[in-house]
């Protein structure tokens, strides 16, 4: 058997009720494709943006549906009759990226099976496909539309044509320049559609705001297959100055290659990916599907071609979903970087460089605040990463950490990577800036400094001082920005280093770190297990006695947080590190497992079978990001810094009880293959580089 082929979710049957749709990426076009294909779902664009109908906002803009289209049996349509199509079922197979969806079409005394297979192309990223595939059970005449489909979409036509400019004979189906309501931004679109045996092919040129749609008209007798491929390009704005043009140059290309191919391609990419499959040896197989989800949808929706890193749900939203509008926020720096930074390093780094292009808004985010240096928003906006929360904003004013994980994220990047041009002109700016910021923030006190009405990962109504998890973060920050500074003979302020020893943790009278000042675990999301943030993954240095206490108190808490996003899928690592092999793989379940709902096994914000402010969306990076993060760092005691990764594993390791090892064959590290084995019980975790051949 191949240990790098994934466990795929099990195929989804009928309609999906309450369901969400399944979500098809590759990192810079997001669909939800619905259990019938044809009829259009949501598109998402990175760098595509927006202003919200209801909040005015910059977010994340819906754009055009790529892969629409209809069916017609003797003239008669199926979208006239919506009650003539029957989802049959719904097939996800993790290890291509392919969605697989059959139908039946009935239409007076005719019926047709119809397969669909769609995915998002790896090696073309701006282009997604289709293939249709159709067998009637009795003659008749054969109608199959392909469109970009616009109906009820928010914003405006800015052009529609047929034709490709100074061309005799068109290169494409035709493209469309859409605009974002609000004008903020534009897309443009090309489709190409293809048929490899005899049809009519028509168009529909008098609609110059309507849909961009081919149809294939012929003759078809009893169990002929017959298959119609689409593919469509999608180009933001950020991405090029004419966006409709360059998207009939990408369809252009991809259509040389043919569907086939780039089939053939992108599965290729999805085989060299699972090369870094995680393998949970001895736990249940349940345990392997999680990892194998989690990896796919972290995976699938991020890449290298990415202009504006990615959103709490990668490209992925919902008519129910109503907010985070697309907004990238410290969840993807600190959940989602670190496991792609060793499985997909390119899509990491492009990820990052959208923080880095975004550091003059962070600067003048800083200036509106009265701060030096530079502060990361809340919520930063698609385009040009500036504060673009809704409304008063309450948490962007308060919620200060952001800015360490931000700067974390640089610095975990450089030390896996090794890469000394990265940590210089990438994660030195982002780095200085935010230590500058943060000896800007704090006040001057009798015992050191403090840090005075902020806010942690509770996200408490009321702020709060001296934060415990933020303070560890920044005390980890502020010295290595010291030692960064001398690395590149650039004499590091005294005040980093002054403030850095300055910065005392609240303590409890019995011994556990208080997550703030005047802390009672009675208060609002007093259960929050923050401090434990501080254990890992930032790996504060704490002493023995003070992390025990402190892990057993935090632990003793969980019944009064599950339910909530992020923090619980550590739940499981944090139990072992206290030992607890049967508390950990319980906390797994309780923490990340109960979030698993609904079809192709996408991980939900909140737990459904618990009361929860928050309605059913995913898959949420957070939540996976964390799990991941779990099992790569955690479990193992891996700490990921600036020395030799051979000094990495640091503890001993303490699996979920039944599990026997974590093992992956590949990860990235300092640009090497390197394989990784935590055995239970073993002293270390094993890091071993490959052989060169």
């Amino acid at each position: 058997m191949d240990p790098h082929l994934p466990i795929s979710p099990p195929p989804a049957r009928g309609p999906r009720g309450a369901d969400l749709p399944a979500y098809v990426s590759n990192g810079l076009v997001g669909l939800r494709v619905r259990e019938n294909p044809l009829q259009a779902g949501m598109c998402i664009v990175s760098g595509f943006a927006g202003e919200h109908h209801e909040t005015r906002v910059e977010a994340a803009a819906a754009g055009p549906y790529p892969l629409g289209g209809d069916i017609a049996l003797d003239g008669l349509w199926a979208s006239d009759q919506p009650q003539a199509v029957e989802p049959l079922e719904q097939a996800y197979d993790f290890s291509t990226g392919e969605l697989t969806s059959r139908l039946a079409v009935r239409i007076g005394e005719r019926r047709a099976e119809v397969e669909i297979v769609t995915f998002a192309s790896r090696t073309h990223p701006t282009v997604v496909c289709q293939q249709v595939t159709v067998e009637v059970d009795s003659a008749c005449d054969l109608q199959v539309r392909s469109q970009i489909d616009v109906d009820g979409l928010r914003g405006r036509m800015l052009e529609r044509r047929l034709d490709t400019p100074g061309e005799a004979e068109p290169v494409c189906d035709g493209s469309i320049l859409w605009e974002s309501e609000g004008a903020l931004g534009r897309l443009g679109l090309a489709m190409l559609t293809s048929v490899r045996h005899e049809a009519k092919r028509t168009q529909e040129p008098w609609d110059a705001l309507g849909p961009l749609s081919t149809t294939w008209t012929q003759r078809v007798v009893k169990g002929r297959r017959l298959r119609f491929d689409t593919l469509t390009s999608l180009v933001p704005d950020v991405m090029h100055n004419q966006p409709h043009r360059q998207a009939v140059r990408m369809v252009a290309m991809a259509g040389e290659l043919g569907f086939d191919e780039l089939r053939r391609r992108n599965r290729a990419v999805w085989r060299d990916l699972w090369r870094s499959r995680i393998r949970l040896v001895g736990a249940e197989p349940k345990w392997q599907a999680m990892a194998d989800a989690a990896f796919f949808y972290l995976n699938s929706s991020v890449h290298s071609s990415s202009p504006s890193s990615t959103s709490i749900y990668g490209l992925a939203t919902w008519r129910d979903h109503h907010y985070y509008f697309g907004h990238v926020m410290w969840d993807v720096d600190a959940f989602a970087i670190p496991p792609l930074a060793l499985m997909q390093p390119d899509a990491a780094r492009a990820m990052l460089e959208y923080r880095f292009r975004s550091l003059p808004a962070a600067r003048r985010n800083a200036q509106l605040l009265g701060r030096l240096g530079v502060q990361f928003p809340w919520e930063a906006g698609p385009l040009a990463g500036e504060e673009a929360a809704p409304g008063g904003a309450s948490a962007a004013a308060r919620e200060d950490h952001i800015n360490l994980h931000v700067a974390r994220a640089f610095t975990w990047f450089a030390d896996v990577t090794g890469d000394v041009r990265f940590l210089r002109e990438r994660a030195w700016p982002v780095l200085s800036g935010v230590a500058d910021w943060f000896v800007d923030r704090v006040d001057r006190s009798r015992a050191g400094y403090d840090l005075r009405e902020g806010g942690g990962p509770a996200e408490r109504k009321d702020t709060d001082d001296n934060d415990a998890m933020t303070l560890m973060a920044a005390r980890i920050m502020l010295e290595r920005a010291a030692r960064l500074a001398e690395a590149l003979d650039l004499p590091p302020p005294d005040k980093w280093r002054e403030v850095a020893s300055g910065l005392h943790l609240p303590m409890r009278s019995d011994g556990v770190i208080a997550s703030h000042e005047g802390y009672r675990s009675s208060e609002e999301k007093g259960a929050t297990p923050s401090p434990l943030m501080g254990f890992f993954p930032f790996w504060a240095d704490v002493d023995e006695d003070t992390q025990r206490r402190t892990l057993t108190f935090y632990l003793g808490l969980w019944e009064d947080y599950v339910g909530s996003p992020m923090l619980p899928a550590l739940y499981g690592a944090w139990a072992a590190w206290a030992g607890d092999r049967d508390l950990s793989l319980k906390l797994l379940e309780e923490g990340y497992g109960l979030y698993q709902y609904g079809r192709f096994q996408q991980t939900l914000e909140y737990r459904l079978d618990l009361p929860s402010e928050g309605v059913a969306t995913g898959p949420f990076f957070a939540n996976m990001g964390g799990f991941v993060t779990g099992l790569l760092f955690g479990l193992p005691g891996l700490k990921v810094s600036d020395a030799d990764p051979d000094h990495w594993p640091q503890r001993p390791v303490v699996l979920p009880a039944g599990w026997e090892a974590i093992e992956c064959d590949r990860l990235w590290i300092r640009g090497r293959p390197c394989r990784l084995r935590a055995r239970q019980g073993a002293e270390r975790a094993e890091l071993a580089f490959a052989t060169a051949p």
